[in-house]
Order: C-alpha cells, then structure tokens, then sequence
C-alpha cells in the first residue's frame, strides 16, 4: 500500500471517528466522565490503601467513594447557595451593574446606555438564558447518568480480569493487553490526582485571600474555582477573572478601600484579580510542574488544540477531559509501529512512553513465562 492510499485512509478514518463521537455526544460525553470519576475514586482508594496498614482494599474504596461523593453533594450545596445569595441581592447587583454600564458608556463617549433589564431581556439576552437553563439541564441530566454509570462500574469490576482472559485467549497478547490498560490508567490516575491537589491547593489560598480582602460570597467562587481548574489553561484563565466580575459588581465594599467611589470599585476589582491572578500563576507554573513530572508529558500546543478540539466534539465535558484523553490517546499509540508517530508527535519532548512510567523509546515488553490468571476452556 503506497503512501498517499495510506494518508488518505488515516484521514477519512480520522473523520468518521470525529463524526462518530460528534454525533453521540449524548452518550459518549457522561460515559467518559463517568470512566475518570470512576479513575479518581480508585486513585483515592489506591492512596488510602498505601498509607494504611489496617484497611483493606474494600474499605478504602468505601472511603474513596464516600469522600468524593460528599465532594460533589458540598460542590452542589455551596451552588445552589450561592445562587440564592445572589437572587437575595438582586436589587443591589442590578443597580450596581447598571452604575458599571454608565460608566463604561461615558468612557467610550456613547450615549442611551442600556440598562441590565434591557440587555437580559433583550433578543441576544433572551437566547442567552435560553443556552445557560439548557445547558444546566443537560448537565443536571447528566449528572444522574454519570453516577449511575459509576455504580455500574464498581459493581462490574471483580469480573474484568475475566473477561479480559476470554477476549484475548493467547496469554502473550492478553498479558500485552494488561499491561497497556495499566499503563493507560496509571498514566490517567496520575493526572488527575495530581490536578486534583494542585486544584485543592490554589482554591484554599485563594478563599483564604478573597476572605481577606472581603469579597462577598467567598466560599462560592472557591468551590466555583475549583472546578475550573479542571481545564487545562483557558479554566485557569477564567477563575482569575471571575472573581474580578463579582467584586466589580458587589454592591458593599470593605471598610479599608482609601479611594472615593467610583474610583474605589475598580480598584477593589483590580488588587482582587492581581491576588487570585498570583496564586493560579504561582500554584500553575512552580508547583504543578514539580508535581506532574511526567505523567503528563503533553506539548503545551497539543493541550491547547485538545482543549478546543474536544470541546467542538463534547463541549463542556469534553473540556474537563481533554487533557486525560489525550495522554490516552497518547499511550495508546505509542504501542504500535505504524501509530507511534501520533503519540511522538502529541509529547512534550518525544518520548510518549514517559507518561506511562516506562524507559525512552520503549515499549511494553510481554513476559511469556509467566502463568496466566486462568484457564480458558
């Protein structure tokens, strides 16, 4: 087969893929968060494993399960109260917001300056709510199916080492098969524990700042960050800005401000989003490097076109994942000849087999002297 047949099969294979995944969104896109939820639970279970003596494996993932799901009932606890304290004080923020408007008006020497009314209940502010409240259903939706996908799993797990005997009876390629899903999984756990604790690091010293500098609802942004810094790049972009919108818009502002209004609002605004700009800077570029190490190994190109990629494909949730589905995709063609290139091309320095924990410009090696786990008839 001569190299343009070749080319040409990659690219309609690699369109139907796309297309496919597009097209089940719907399916795809709860499913996948589901698998890395799943992945985040055993990677807690794995620690609590390895730092206790007295657990066994069965507790701990009753704990793991346990700690995060108490995570994401307090992540919906502290939204649905942030929410209420913002309708409570919806008077307040709307004649402040439209103080901001005026301002922003006169600054570009524009008359008629709308009002907030106007510009929500307008046509583009009307399609806005619209995208926003089907958004947050779909994502309410989803959130049921994901769990549910989650319980099915933990159900599954004893019978997978199994099954896997059954799908790959030769021992060589079913022991092949193992050691690449275990490399895809500590290569994904890894990830994700570790953007979990950077994660957890720079939202508790930004709460412990934004409670310092007296911002309004301080607890909601922290668990609003949180998540955000989930997305690689743009989530670290977008939670140093938020914080800034919202001291814009508080309608009290702290005691200590030696400025007169109206001056006094922007640079409340201003030293909010210099402090949480530091910690996301400070915790993204010094910290998370020395923790990561390799277990990313992605070039910071390929996270960016993956961000924009996936979210086209998954939206939203295809933003969280793009980052842990692209160093699958990187382990997973790094184990073979003809796919290698993909995964060289996808690394930060050329050795996609990093991110897997192995040596450079290795591949996984099959033992086969060693026993299999069962007999298959």
């Amino acid at each position: 087969m001569d190299t343009a047949t070749k080319s040409g099969i990659w690219i309609i294979a690699t369109g139907v893929i796309v297309a496919f995944l597009y097209l089940g969104r719907a399916l795809f896109a709860p499913f996948a968060m589901a698998v890395f939820l799943f992945l985040v639970m055993e990677g807690f279970a794995t620690a609590i494993d390895n730092r206790s003596q007295l657990l066994k494996r069965g507790a701990s993932r009753i704990i793991s399960i346990l700690l995060v799901s108490l995570g994401f009932g307090l992540f919906i606890a502290l939204m649905a109260q942030g929410v209420a304290q913002f309708g409570g004080q919806a008077a307040l923020y709307e004649s402040k917001i439209n103080i901001l408007i005026g301002d922003l008006y006169g600054l570009l020497h524009l008359t008629d300056a709308p009002t907030l009314s106007d510009l929500l209940f307008g046509t583009p502010g009307r399609r806005l709510l619209a995208t926003l409240g089907s958004t947050t259903g779909e994502l309410s939706e989803n959130l049921i199916l994901i769990l549910l996908y989650v319980a099915f799993m933990f159900v599954a797990q004893s019978t997978w080492s199994l099954k896997l005997d059954y799908i790959f009876p030769e021992r060589e390629r079913r022991e092949q098969a193992r050691k690449v899903g275990d490399a895809a999984i500590r290569g994904i756990e890894s990830y994700l524990w570790t953007q979990t604790v950077i994660s957890v690091l720079t939202t508790l010293f930004t709460y412990v700042t934004l409670i310092a500098l007296g911002v309004e609802n301080a607890l909601f942004l922290a668990a609003l960050i949180f998540v955000l810094n989930y997305i690689p790049t743009i989530g670290s972009i977008v939670a140093a800005f938020i914080p800034l919108l919202f001291a814009l818009v508080q309608p009290e502002l702290p005691a200590w401000l030696p400025a007169e209004p109206p001056q006094d609002t922007y640079i409340y605004a201003a030293i909010v989003f210099g402090t949480v700009a530091f910690w996301q800077f400070f915790f993204g570029n010094f910290v998370q490097p020395r923790m990561m190490g390799d277990s990313l190994n992605l070039s910071a190109l390929v996270v960016l076109i993956a961000l924009a990629v996936w979210g086209a494909i998954w939206g939203i949730p295809g933003m969280f994942l793009s980052a842990p589905l692209t160093v699958l995709m990187m382990i997973l063609f790094a184990q073979s000849p003809s796919t290698r290139w993909l995964a060289i091309a996808l690394s930060a320095d050329g050795r996609p087999d990093k991110s897997a924990g192995q040596g450079p410009n290795s591949q996984i090696v099959v033992n086969t002297t060693e026993p299999a786990d069962h007999k298959i008839v």
